[in-house]
C-alpha cells in the first residue's frame, strides 16, 4: 500500500510557525488529527524555520503531537543533534528526513544513523548538484543504499528520493525520473521510492492537475510513498484509486471506504 507522509507540521508554513511560536497546542493537535483522519501514514515534523529555536521547538512539537499520534513521526532536520534528541523522545519507530550524498551532510548523518532502528529518506543529491540524467539518479541511489547498508540500515527501511525537477525547464524531466524509478526498483525491489511531487509542476498553471496525473505515473513506475498534504482530497483520491488499479488494495477495500466516506467522487 502507498504510504503518505503528511507534510503540514513545518514551521516554514506561516500558520504553523505562529502556532509554534505562541505554543498553541490546540492548532497543532487539530492539524495532526486531520492529517491522520485523511490517511497519513507518517507525520513529518520540521521545526527548522525559526532560527535559533529548532531544538526547543522540535521538543515542544513532539511533546504536543506524540500523545495523540496514531502513526509514527517523520523527524525532519539536517541537524543530527536535533535528530538525536527527537529520536530519544519518540515512542514509535520513526522515519528520518533525510540523508544525501553531499559530503558535509553525509559525514554528519552517518554517525547518527549508525545501527539506528528507523526508516530513512535518502536524497539523490551530491556535491555536483541535482541529477542530470536517469543514470545519474540510479547511480546515486545505488551509492546511498550501499552506504546505508554498511551501517546496518536495512534496504526495506530506505526511502529513495529521486528528486523530481520542474518539467517547465525541460520537458524530459518527467520521463527522466520515471525511468530512474523503474531502474532503481528493478535493482532493489525492497527499497521504497518517496519524496515530494509538486516540483514537477513548478512554473506552470493548474499545478494540482499536473501533480495528480504525475503521482499516478510515478506509482505505476514503482513509487510507493510521497511527502504530500493529506488534506488535499483530490490527490488523496487519485492515490487511493491508483493503488487499487495497481493491485495493492485487497478487494478494493480502501477505495470503497473512500467512496462511502465521500472523499472519492467524480
Amino acid at each position: 500500500m502507498f504510504e503518505v507522509i503528511g507534510e503540514r507540521i513545518n514551521t516554514s508554513r506561516k500558520n504553523v510557525q505562529a502556532a509554534v511560536s505562541e505554543r498553541n497546542a490546540e492548532y497543532i493537535i487539530d492539524d495532526v488529527k486531520k492529517q491522520q483522519a485523511a490517511g497519513a501514514n507518517f507525520i513529518d515534523v520540521n521545526a527548522g524555520a525559526r532560527i535559533g529555536h529548532e531544538v526547543e521547538d522540535m521538543k515542544w512539537l513532539i511533546n504536543t503531537i506524540q500523545p495523540i499520534a496514531t502513526v509514527p513521526l517523520c523527524l525532519d532536520s539536517p541537524d543530527p543533534t536535533v535528530l538525536e534528541m527527537a529520536f530519544q523522545m519518540v515512542e514509535k519507530t520513526p522515519m528520518i528526513n533525510s540523508i544525501s550524498l553531499e559530503k558535509e551532510r553525509f559525514d554528519a548523518m552517518i554517525p547518527f544513523l549508525n545501527e539506528k532502528n528507523c526508516k530513512v529518506i535518502a536524497l539523490c543529491m551530491d556535491d555536483n548538484g541535482m541529477p542530470s540524467s536517469s543514470d545519474d539518479i540510479v547511480q546515486r541511489a545505488i551509492k546511498l543504499v550501499e552506504e546505508l547498508n554498511k551501517i546496518k540500515i536495512k534496504t526495506e527501511n530506505i526511502y529513495i528520493d529521486p528528486l523530481v525537477q520542474p518539467i517547465s525547464t525541460d520537458v524530459k524531466k518527467g520521463v527522466m525520473v520515471l525511468d530512474a524509478v523503474r531502474a532503481i526498483k528493478l535493482k532493489f525491489p525492497e527499497v521504497h521510492i518517496s519524496g515530494g511531487l509538486s516540483n514537477i509542476s513548478y512554473g506552470l498553471p493548474q499545478r494540482k492537475i499536473i501533480n495528480r496525473t504525475f503521482v499516478s505515473l510515478m506509482m505505476a513506475a514503482g513509487m510507493d510513498s510521497a511527502i504530500i498534504d493529506p488534506l488535499d482530497q483530490k490527490i488523496m483520491a487519485t492515490i487511493k484509486t491508483a493503488d487499487m488499479l495497481l493491485g495493492h488494495d485487497n478487494f478494493c477495500g480502501n477505495y470503497l471506504r473512500g467512496v462511502r466516506a465521500g472523499v472519492i467522487e467524480s
